[in-house]
């Protein structure tokens, strides 16, 4: 069995995680208990920070709106995948979904790179997507959604809200959330004159909650490309994945684009462009316009390379954050588990953990660069009109993986 440089184990069929630090198998055993969710504002330093929102509220209200929305969306998907999974109408197209997933988990590394280099999530299958309608309803319903006025507290309480997500798992993604608008309103507002110690101080105060915070190291990338159900969310529900992902690009295309008019006085209404690119990306029904929807999950390093030049740690937090998601929708999308719930309390606590399945620096920022800026959703305000590579980021790995496990 051959270890790839990442730290995971490169298997044919069932796939297993393992510690680099320790080279045995994680085993993250489920959470006792509903835990109570500590959401305190951070900015304790930096009090004109404290009331998060205030600040993007009034500079871009349009873009505070559609954070707020966001919120409302990614819960309503989570709740609509998992309403679309126990239909007993879905059952036939869940029963060649759950065959397609399991063809592709036993290939070998030299089948797959035989079929183009693809990964499985690339290798679609022969509908345009296995719930068809039904997806395309959810998303429609999904998409009229970003084009409301939500209440603020409402749209914040949405995560508590979902039927699909155990109690601790949603605090963590609300309490991400709140982290990412925080640092949007630092750089924001005008009476801070020193951001990165601000940022610092945002870095503190949301770490200091041990059990709702992600690691702010990058975790394994073998627990996004090679957990069971890797895979599921973007073969099994390619509409919503699309709408998910573009929400997600914005959030980074905006703090890329407020962060760069800081570091450049001379550049102006880069959130403009991102607001109007974001909804290019909302398109049609298929979204297929100019600026299509990303087909790779977008990261920091490639959306938004500034933020990531003033805290590689607050980048970092956001990718794991978001890396937890796509997992989580892996985990909702794959068909007729029993289990799911033990699964992403699983992940909640393996992410949560700041010690172990860890990366270097390096190997993440090439991990998030390997997918391609074009393939995460474009730039947030520069021009790229074409995929500046050829080759996916899982196609990438999958790759490396098959020449570091021949014999030499």
């Amino acid at each position: 069995m051959a270890i790839h440089e990442h730290g995971e184990s490169i298997m044919t069929g069932k796939r297993k995680f393992w510690s680099k630090a320790a080279n045995i198998p994680v085993r993250a055993g489920a959470l006792a208990g509903a835990l109570v969710a500590a959401l305190g504002c951070a900015g304790a330093a930096h009090a004109q920070t404290a009331q998060v929102d205030d600040v993007a509220r009034n500079a871009h209200p349009e873009l505070a709106g559609l954070l707020d929305a966001f919120t409302i969306t990614q819960a309503g998907a989570f709740d609509a995948i998992a309403e679309i999974n126990s239909s007993p109408e879905t059952m036939a197209a869940r029963m060649e979904l759950a065959m397609h997933l399991e063809m592709l988990a036993n290939m070998t590394m030299r089948e797959m790179m035989a079929m183009g280099g693809h990964s499985p999530a690339e290798m679609n299958m022969d509908m345009d997507n296995p719930f068809g309608e039904r997806e395309a309803a959810a998303r429609a319903t999904l998409r009229e959604q970003l084009r409301r006025q939500h209440d603020p507290e409402t749209a914040a309480a949405a995560f508590r809200g979902s039927a699909s997500l155990d109690r601790r798992t949603a605090a963590i993604i609300e309490r991400g959330r709140r982290f990412e608008r925080l640092l949007l309103d630092i750089y924001l507002d005008d009476s801070i004159g020193d951001k990165q110690a601000a940022v610092a101080d945002a870095i503190a105060n949301y770490m200091a909650d041990d059990i709702h915070s992600v690691a702010s190291s990058p975790k394994n990338v073998g627990l996004l490309l090679t957990h069971d159900q890797a895979g599921a969310f973007q073969t099994g529900f390619p509409l919503l994945r699309g709408l998910l992902w573009s929400n997600q690009w914005l959030e980074l295309a905006a703090l890329e684009a407020v962060v760069l008019e800081h570091v450049d006085s001379n550049v102006g209404g880069g959130v403009d462009t991102a607001l109007e690119r974001f909804w290019n990306k909302m398109g049609s029904a298929g979204g297929m316009t100019m600026f299509p929807a990303p087909v790779e999950l977008p990261m920091a390093p490639a959306i938004a390379p500034n933020l990531y030049s003033q805290s590689m740690e607050a980048a970092i937090i956001i990718d794991n954050l978001n890396v937890l998601e796509t997992i989580v929708a892996d985990i909702m999308a794959y068909p007729n588990l029993d289990n799911r719930a033990e699964l992403i309390e699983s992940f909640t606590a393996e992410f949560t953990n700041k010690t172990d399945n860890l990366n270097d620096s390096m190997s993440y920022l090439l991990f998030a660069l390997r997918g391609g800026i074009y393939n995460q959703g474009g730039p947030a305000v520069g021009e790229l009109m074409q995929s500046e590579r050829n080759r996916s980021r899982s196609a990438m790995d999958m790759e490396h993986a098959m020449v570091m496990s021949q014999p030499m």
